[in-house]
């Protein structure tokens, strides 16, 4: 299994590969232990931190208490998530906010129907960083600076140009390069870029090399800031609504579940990623709750229209779950 990465969704890849749509996996059914048969559901997401929410509550069986048999199709990156949950290949995804607001905006038909994980606060699971004998100071100081991202227009620099305009900053003058994660503290230690914005467990690897934090940029940009969400087509939840139903009230326990458990979630994230087990016991475990904050993704569909990500403003009413 590749090594955690944590990978936005490119939606404008997806839209190239968007098919026909076609019936999902979640047809077939399976009997548990009791006799009872369970619902195959097929979900999408990367093998990162922020869905061990998900193998949780695999493991400790609360998809199994709504009727689901959930099987977790991991990507190393998030490319084929979105036309796969369009086309029916994924009952469900997860993705970034941003990307999944992204997606909407090209004219995609999904809706999150759950969070996955939010802004940790100070310390965060990820941050904008230098090298210890940088000049820069603070976040103004990345204006006229080369910052890496994993990905361009994104949540990422969209985060990023807001706290250096708000610790001010002229966020148009900063230069932004893609540059992935685990390449990212390598990439900043030769000098290629003046600033990185990494995510653990390379930000924990990167900061025991020497690093220093210049921002907590997703929780400086908005304390209550949803970084991703489960998603499910209009269609799916037009033609499944009670599996939707069912698969939200697993999903926000298993959220529950994983908050009040830290120590599980670590566990559970040996099982599916590599990260080093010394690195997995220091990094920052972001917060998993049930609620989404509406200001935090009102202010996110705002600066990404300013700073030219979308076109227009998100409809809430429409992408957030009732």
């Amino acid at each position: 299994m590749n090594r955690s990465v944590y990978a936005a969704v490119s939606t404008a890849g997806a839209l190239g590969l968007v098919l026909t749509a076609c019936a999902g996996p979640s047809g077939d059914t399976t009997a548990s232990p009791e006799g009872t048969e369970l619902r195959e559901v097929v979900i999408a997401t990367q093998a990162i931190v922020d869905s061990a929410p998900l193998y949780l509550g695999v493991e400790k069986g609360l998809f199994a208490k709504q009727g689901i048999d959930l099987t977790i199709e991991t990507s190393a990156g998030g490319a084929a998530v979105v036309p796969g949950v369009i086309s029916g290949d994924f009952d469900f995804g997860r993705g970034n906010m941003l990307s999944t607001m992204l997606a909407v905006d090209r004219g995609l038909d999904l809706k999150c129907i759950a969070n996955a994980n939010t802004t940790a606060g100070d310390p965060d699971f990820g941050a904008v960083v230098v090298l210890e004998d940088s000049p820069i100071k603070t976040v103004a100081d990345l204006e006229g600076k080369t910052v890496s991202v994993n990905t361009l227009a994104n949540i990422g620099d969209t985060t990023i140009r807001s706290v250096v305009e708000e610790g001010g900053g002229d966020p148009s003058g900063i230069n932004f390069v893609e540059v992935g994660f685990s390449e990212a503290p390598a990439v900043l230690e030769s000098k290629q870029v003046d600033a990185a914005w990494i995510l653990d467990p390379f930000l924990t690897e990167s900061l025991n090399s020497g690093a220093r934090v210049i921002s907590y940029n997703f929780s400086e940009f908005h304390p209550e800031l949803d970084i991703s969400c489960v998603f499910a087509s209009t269609a799916m939840m037009e033609k499944e609504p009670e599996l939707v139903a069912a698969f939200q009230t697993a999903m926000n326990e298993s959220l529950e579940y994983s908050q009040e458990n830290p120590d599980e979630v670590r566990d559970i994230v040996s099982t599916y990623t590599k990260i080093d087990p010394e690195v997995l016991q220091e990094i920052v475990i972001p917060v998993f709750r049930p609620d989404f904050s509406r200001e935090a993704a009102e202010k996110l569909g705002k600066k990404a229209v300013e700073y030219g990500t979308l076109s227009k403003e998100p409809n809430l009413d429409e992408l957030l779950p009732e």
